[in-house]
């Protein structure tokens, strides 16, 4: 973590337009962010399971990723989080140990809330609980056809179904490329199945010209094609 004065200016825009847009700008300017907001470098580790949290990340640029660790140590990623997501809510909410950890994916700007300024928010603005419930509800739905998808779908549906999630949640470059870079194990880790596995696989979709690798970067050759693949028509 960076000290203070290293830190660039946080993305207020994100952050204005994600959960708090609806905080008045006297409310939004009493969070503090640009005196609670640090850089974190790829490969720090904000939390792990079971620690006790005195707050919640806003993620104001930057990719973290959240994770559940098995009893062989394997990782299970739940989800990755981009700028204007917020994480730890759960486990402060529900005055829990964090049930996940969280990693740095790609350097990232983190603005954090003390578990006291978040219960006052959600005290007094409606508009803010609501959405707070229906990330929620959101993160449920998630995980609910996560549990069909392994319970019903092949590995070769659920990896091109990954493709297509990565695609509409970071975006692809003008190249159709997607914007975030992930290693095989990360996508297994995702999927929930060996790294050989997924390096089989990508390389069939390469061969089948669904899409093209370079490192870890994909482009997507035939987004209507891994989507029927996927099942998600």
């Amino acid at each position: 973590m960076k000290n203070k004065e290293e830190l660039p200016a946080f993305n207020s825009f994100a952050l204005q337009k994600s959960l708090f847009r609806h905080l008045s700008k006297e409310a939004f300017d009493q969070l503090g962010f640009e005196n609670s907001c640090n850089v974190y470098k790829k490969g720090e580790i904000l939390y792990k399971e079971g620690n006790r949290l005195t707050g919640v990340y806003c993620i104001s640029s930057g990719v973290v990723k959240v994770f559940k660790t098995g009893s062989e140590g394997r990782d299970q990623i739940i989800k990755f989080t981009k700028a204007g997501d917020i994480i730890g809510y759960r486990s402060v909410l529900s005055d829990e140990p964090a049930c996940t950890s969280t990693k740095v994916l790609e350097d990232a700007v983190l603005c954090f809330i003390p578990t006291e300024t978040l219960n006052h928010i959600i005290a007094t603005n409606v508009s803010f609980t609501k959405d707070l419930l229906l990330i929620a509800c959101k993160e449920l739905d998630e995980a609910n056809s996560f549990i069909t998808d392994i319970a019903q779908k092949s590995v070769r549906e659920r990896l091109a179904e990954v493709l297509i999630l990565l695609k509409n949640e970071f975006g692809i470059d003008n190249t159709n490329t997607l914007k975030i870079a992930l290693t095989r194990e990360e996508l297994a880790n995702i999927i929930g199945t060996a790294t050989e596995s997924v390096i089989r696989l990508l390389s069939e979709f390469k061969q089948d010209h669904l899409i093209d690798l370079e490192g870890r970067k994909i482009k997507l050759l035939n987004v209507q094609e891994l989507t029927r693949i996927a099942n998600l028509f």
